[in-house]
């Protein structure tokens, strides 16, 4: 089998260049589909982070906090330009968002009683939610096939998916599982000497 390697990473961008993009992605893309937009631009289109490194991101964004989107701005900013990079690329996210709360906010309160509306708001979710399985599923490809990652997700799944765990207490099994189990495995294998 042959391994795919990735094309190099491109120079860090400019200020105005890493605002621009997620002022783009922020314009674009709405709901859960913002992290799928964030990763095309950001790992497969620019070239600016790896996909490790995007993944590694997208998990801390998940558990922090606040927003999903705008913690990954946070991080691929802080990670391409440190402080002023987070800092606007959080702003490039933030304000189409906000512009379109508010004209969103408006419309709703006059034509909210439509039904229409309720339909055009369930097509929008659809499209966040497919965009969200598109990125899962390109991850999920590209994961390493050991048993520990499937444990791992299972286990993820059961306490959050089927048990409806809030996610604190799914994180509190989860992590330590993970990390007992990752000890485990490694420690089980005998050393080359």
């Amino acid at each position: 089998m042959t391994k795919v390697v990735a094309p190099p990473l491109a120079q860090r961008p400019d200020l105005l260049t890493l605002f621009w993009a997620f002022l783009r992605i922020g314009s674009t893309a709405f709901g859960g589909s913002t992290q799928a937009w964030a990763y095309r631009d950001i790992v497969e289109r620019r070239r600016w982070l790896s996909e490790r490194q995007f993944v590694a991101g997208y998990a801390v964004a998940q558990v922090l906090p606040g927003s999903n989107p705008l913690n990954v701005a946070l991080y691929v900013g802080m990670q391409l330009r440190g402080g002023p990079g987070a800092t606007l690329a959080a702003c490039g996210m933030v304000l189409p968002a906000f512009c379109v709360v508010l004209i969103m906010g408006y419309l709703y309160r006059q034509f909210g009683n439509v039904a229409a509306a309720h339909v055009l708001l369930g097509g929008v979710a659809a499209v966040g939610i497919g965009a969200t399985l598109s990125v899962g599923a390109k991850l999920t490809v590209r994961m390493p096939r050991k048993i520990r990652n499937w444990i791992i997700a299972g286990a993820t799944f059961a306490v959050i998916g089927l048990l409806h765990w809030p996610l604190i207490p799914a994180l509190l099994v989860v992590v330590p599982l993970s990390i007992g189990l990752s000890y485990f495995i490694d420690h089980r294998r005998p050393r080359a000497e």
